[in-house]
């Protein structure tokens, strides 16, 4: 384990300001580091992270409708259509008309589009794994439990459904 404070092995319960800093500061390195090789691969096809989160999560979800989509990614109707539709246009994702309901559609990666999520994936999984196997099984638990905890209230029964 990584001791923050010299004087002790881990942060005290009772975390105050400058430990809350230290962590928030951590996670947006964290994230810019996990985020910069697939930022690139992006952007050789002149999509951002927006296209990444629907590619992953049509990827993750296939067959997810529009609506479902929205509602898990939390974004409106707007932001949606216009990285969808490019998506679409760009032979990386298709639409279908539901079975049940005609008017909802449904979405699935092509061939192209699976291919881009994988080797996306492939990238960020190996810096999740080499993370993951430096900092233990304990960490790794405890490293969900605080990404569950920063996730809204409202919010943490769906993503635990979702995050399998």
């Amino acid at each position: 384990m990584t001791n923050w404070n010299n004087d002790t092995s881990q942060p005290s319960l009772y975390l105050r300001e400058e430990e809350i800093r230290r962590g928030m500061e951590l996670l947006y390195f964290a994230y810019r580091d996990f985020t910069a090789a697939a930022d690139e691969m992006l952007a050789q096809s002149g999509y951002g992270r927006a296209h990444h989160r629907v590619l992953y999560f049509v990827g993750r979800h296939p067959g997810t409708s529009v609506s479902g989509l929205l509602d898990l990614l939390n974004i409106t109707k707007q932001s949606l259509s216009r990285v969808l539709n490019q998506l679409v246009a760009d032979g990386y994702i298709i639409q279908e008309k539901g079975t049940q309901d005609r008017r909802q559609r449904l979405l699935y990666l092509t061939e192209k589009g699976e291919t881009l999520e994988k080797e996306i994936f492939y990238v960020q999984k190996d810096k999740i794994a080499k993370a993951y196997r430096r900092s233990g099984g304990d960490s790794v638990a405890g490293f969900w439990d605080v990404l569950l905890h920063i996730v809204d209230a409202d919010n943490r029964d769906a993503i635990l459904k979702r995050v399998k």
